[in-house]
C-alpha cells in the first residue's frame, strides 16, 4: 500500500447508515478520520444526522442526499471560525437517529398493585400488554439517553421504560376510579387511559408513547376464588327456589336409582336437607325436610271409611310400596268389618 492510498483513507467522502431492527442511535465511526469537503451525506427516510463540535449540537440534517460544505454547514462554520469556501478537510462527530415506531414491545406489572375498588374494597391486581415508542425529540433523547454512547438500542432503554410504566399504572389505577369488572371489561377504554398515563415519562426522555394495549387485567389465584364464590352465590338468588329445585333434583335420583317409593323419600329428605343447610348458613328460615314413605301399609284407624283405606292401599300397591298378599289382607280385613 503506497502512502497516497494510505492517507486517501483517513478522509471520508461517503456517509450513511442503514440501522437494524431495534436500532435506535448510531455515533458515525470518525477515529483517526476527517470528512472530506464536498463529502455526500445520505441520511434516509425516517432518520436525523446530527453534527457535533465539542459536546455542542451543531448543524442537522433530515432525509435525503447533501454535499458538505459550508454553504449547508452554518453553525459548524461558525464554531470552527471557516473562511468562506474552505477547501481542507474537517473532523466532527455525526450521530444517526432512528425516528421510526419500536413496535411489539411487553410491559407488565411484575408485582400485583394494590387498589381501592368501588365494589370490592382493596384488591391486588395484575396486568401486561404491549406498547410501542419512537424517539420524538432528538436533542433531548441525545441528551439524557444517548450521551456519548457509540449505538444504543430499544433493548438498552426498555428497562427503563418499563418501570416508568409500573409507576404510572400504580398511579393511575390505585386511585380506584374504575371497579374492577369494569377494566377487565373495557380494555380499550382502559388502555388509551393508562396511555395518557405513561405520555410524560416518555415525554421527559424525548420519546413518545406510540401506542398502548392492555391485554390482560387479573387478580391472584386466591382472590379470584373468593370472587367466583361471590358470584355463584349471586347466581343462586332466591335460596327458597334454590331449596326446590334441588330436593326435585334429589327425588328423581332416587327414583332412577331403583329404590322405589322408600328411595324417593329418602331422596327427598337429602334434598330437603342440602337446602335447609343452605338456608340455615345464610340466615333463612329452614325448610322443614320431607319424612320418608313407610315400606309397610299404615295401621287402619276405626275412625277412617273402610272404601277410603281400601284406596290408599291401592295406591300403595301401585306404587310398589306393598306386595299383593299385603293388600289382600288389609283389603279382607277392612271388608269384613263392614259385614
Amino acid at each position: 500500500m503506497g502512502l497516497f492510498d494510505f492517507l486517501s483513507k483517513q478522509f471520508v467522502d461517503v456517509i450513511d447508515w442503514t440501522e437494524q431492527p431495534g436500532d435506535l442511535a448510531l455515533r458515525y465511526l470518525m477515529k483517526d478520520r476527517e470528512i472530506q469537503n464536498g463529502a455526500q451525506l445520505t441520511v434516509r427516510e425516517g432518520q436525523v444526522a446530527l453534527f457535533y463540535e465539542e459536546g455542542q449540537i451543531a448543524d442537522a440534517f433530515r432525509p435525503g442526499l447533501h454535499t458538505l460544505d459550508t454553504g449547508n454547514l452554518p453553525l459548524l462554520t461558525s464554531l470552527m471560525n471557516w473562511d468562506k469556501g474552505f477547501a481542507s478537510p474537517f473532523k466532527a462527530d455525526v450521530y444517526f437517529f432512528t425516528t421510526k415506531e419500536q413496535a411489539g414491545l411487553k410491559w407488565g406489572t411484575p408485582q400485583p398493585i394494590t387498589v381501592r375498588d368501588k365494589e370490592f374494597g382493596p384488591l391486588r391486581i395484575r396486568a401486561f400488554g404491549s406498547y410501542s415508542f419512537r424517539i420524538d425529540d432528538v436533542a433531548i433523547f441525545a441528551a439524557k439517553l444517548m450521551g456519548t454512547m457509540e449505538h444504543i438500542r430499544a433493548s438498552d432503554v426498555e428497562p427503563q421504560l418499563r418501570s416508568a410504566i409500573g409507576t404510572a399504572l400504580a398511579s393511575a389505577l390505585g386511585k380506584g376510579e374504575t371497579a374492577f369488572v369494569d377494566l377487565a371489561g373495557d380494555q380499550q377504554a382502559m388502555s388509551e387511559r393508562l396511555r395518557e398515563a405513561v405520555a410524560p415519562a416518555f415525554t421527559q426522555w424525548g420519546l413518545a408513547c406510540q401506542s398502548f394495549y392492555v391485554e390482560s387485567v387479573s387478580l391472584p389465584e386466591n382472590v379470584q376464588e373468593y370472587l367466583d364464590k361471590a358470584s355463584s352465590m349471586r347466581v343462586v338468588g332466591d335460596l327458597n327456589q334454590f331449596t326446590r329445585f334441588q330436593t326435585a333434583e334429589a327425588i328423581d335420583a332416587a327414583a332412577s336409582s331403583g329404590g322405589g317409593v322408600a328411595g324417593v323419600g329418602a331422596g327427598a329428605a337429602v334434598g330437603a336437607a342440602i337446602g335447609q343447610s343452605m338456608a340455615a348458613g345464610l340466615s333463612q328460615p329452614p325448610i322443614p325436610p320431607v319424612p320418608p314413605t313407610p315400606s309397610t301399609p299404615p295401621a287402619v284407624s276405626s275412625g277412617e271409611d273402610a272404601f277410603e283405606q281400601i284406596e290408599r292401599l291401592h295406591k300403595l300397591l301401585q306404587m310398589g310400596a306393598i306386595t299383593q298378599a299385603e293388600f289382600d289382607t288389609k283389603k279382607s280385613t277392612l271388608l269384613a268389618r263392614m259385614g
